[in-house]
């Protein structure tokens, strides 16, 4: 006796759903670009955040010092 076949539904998310929209509209090139764009954007936040913490830090030890 064979066990019935298991049968897998996946429900789509929305960044899935958002994909699958994003792939019928632009090209891969477009998309490689788009991705690309918002990872230097998350870098470039990151960077200022570490910035302004440095900052922050190099103003106390200045205070400190004082």
């Amino acid at each position: 006796m064979q066990a019935a076949p298991v049968r897998a539904t996946a429900i789509p998310t929305v960044t899935n759903a958002l994909r699958a929209v994003e792939s019928l509209l632009l090209s891969s090139g477009q998309r490689t670009a788009r991705r690309n764009a918002w990872t230097a954007v998350l870098e470039d936040r990151r960077r200022a955040k570490d910035r302004v913490e440095s900052e922050s830090v190099l103003e106390a030890v200045a205070e400190h010092r004082s």
